[in-house]
């Protein structure tokens, strides 16, 4: 699956580097399976993505619009997991 690996500044200052997969990328029977809520979605910020980190298998949200040096889109072949749900590229 298509993935990212980049790093941006928080608010706070910090940088954060994150490896993600964006939501519309990730296999539909892991997605279908931890979205329980349908509640109204959140308002992000202009430039915020919720994606998925690959490193500690969960939600966080990508700040696109500080980005520090750069965006690297690679291809994924692992497998995405969490509570116990597993999907490798292939399921997906």
């Amino acid at each position: 699956m298509r993935a990212f690996r980049g790093s941006f500044k928080k608010k706070n200052g910090e940088i954060r580097d994150m490896n993600f997969v964006k939501l519309q990328d990730l296999p539909e029977a892991f997605l279908s399976s931890l979205v329980k809520n349908t509640s109204p979605k959140r308002k992000l910020g202009e430039g915020m993505e919720l994606v998925w980190d690959i490193d500690i298998s969960d939600f966080r949200i990508f700040n696109f619009k500080s980005v520090v040096g750069g965006l690297t889109e690679y291809n994924y072949s692992g497998s995405v997991s969490k509570n116990n749900i597993t999907i490798s590229e292939e399921d997906g």
